[in-house]
């Protein structure tokens, strides 16, 4: 008996209603053609019915209730599974010769993950994963692939496994759905990051907690979900609908710094290009002109240019230099640092105990 989410359970094979029908005229001492006159139906359609070649109509449920004294209900109930069971096992004997589908998929790290239920594969496996990105076939599955991918037409060459990164991406939206965001609000959300640079002296259970319910109203949501093996995505930003953004997060370079400097990236995207594309980020220095602008945009809501100026003159950087200028900025030393050593005015072995690391709880 195979298991599925909602604790629903689906026998691997039904037996035909007729078989209960047979049951009970026997039980009733009555024959077929006994009952076919009792129902003014003829003998030849009650045994079609008993060898499940004819359905159990409501009609027929009806007659059945009013001769033998068991419910409509019943019996259309057990016709109802019974035909559900025959279209399940020819479409599960369909998705048996689609299991090569699931190679592009990392299914195990799924299934641990509890994205997916357990399984010994198949066709239930394939059909979790079917259920897991919300398409009812294979072919659908690679009919929306096209639109996925103009949809990333204009972001670079992915190093990212694909099966790997449209998963998490998955995963995202589906947890994105739990969030109750309000429409989207340019002004708003502008006032929201602002809110947001002064969580940036704080740990990242500010992304599991404040941030969430702090961007909502705006009509964005915010939501971390841990790497693939095979993916290198540190943030994603796309548009749910046309009145829900979303901002998601990985911990892949596992520095507090990265983590604000990609939420802020992404938040950029949100801002200032189009409703129509997902945009992947790979690294803090991908190419295109989207991605420098969402480079700046980050950049200088974390530091601004003036502040940023200012701290080129504490040139050579002293560790107790930066925890000043930080704390006045009111953010992790860490992303002084790491902006430091990405303009390559920091060596990368220098003053890098400062750049905090995080990691998920069960790591």
């Amino acid at each position: 008996m195979a298991r599925h989410p909602q604790n629903q359970y689906f026998p691997d094979s039904v037996s035909c209603p007729g078989e209960t029908l047979q049951e009970t005229l026997d039980a009733l001492g009555l024959t077929q053609a006994e009952l076919a006159g009792r129902m003014g139906r003829t003998t030849k359609h009650v045994n079609e019915i008993v060898k499940g070649k004819a359905s159990i109509t409501p009609e027929t449920a009806l007659e059945l209730e009013s001769v033998l004294g068991v419910p409509a209900r019943f019996w259309t109930h057990r016709e109802q599974n019974y035909r559900e069971s025959l279209v399940r096992s020819r479409s599960d004997a369909s998705l048996e010769g689609q299991v090569d589908w699931l190679r592009q998929f990392p299914v195990t790290e799924m299934s641990k993950r509890g994205w997916i239920p357990s399984s010994r594969g198949g066709a239930q496996l394939v059909r979790s994963v079917l259920r897991f990105f919300g398409v009812g076939s294979v072919e659908s599955w690679n009919s929306l692939q096209i639109d996925a991918q103009v949809a990333l037409r204009h972001t670079r060459a992915f190093k990212s496994d694909p099966g790997a990164l449209q998963a998490w991406l998955r995963r995202g939206e589906l947890e994105a759905r739990r969030i109750r965001c309000g429409p989207f609000d340019r002004r708003r959300f502008l006032d929201t990051l602002r809110q947001a640079r002064r969580l940036a002296c704080q740990g990242p259970g500010v992304f599991n907690r404040e941030l969430p319910e702090l961007l909502a109203p705006s009509g964005v949501a915010v939501v971390l979900v841990p790497e693939l093996p095979g993916m290198r995505a540190n943030g994603a930003a796309r548009w749910l609908t046309p009145r829900t953004g979303l901002i998601q997060l990985s911990l892949r370079h596992k520095t507090l710094d990265t983590l604000w400097f990609s939420f802020f990236h992404e938040a950029g995207h949100l801002l200032l290009h189009g409703k129509k594309s997902i945009h992947v980020d790979e690294s803090a220095d991908a190419g295109g002109d989207a991605e420098k602008e969402a480079d700046q945009f980050a950049q200088d809501l974390l530091i601004p240019p003036q502040e940023y100026r200012r701290l080129l003159t504490l040139s050579p950087f002293t560790e107790a230099g930066l925890r000043r200028f930080a704390r006045r900025l009111e953010i992790d030393v860490g992303i002084l640092v790491g902006r430091l050593q990405h303009e390559g005015l920091l060596p990368w072995n220098r003053l890098r105990g400062l750049r905090t690391t995080v990691k998920w709880m069960d790591e």
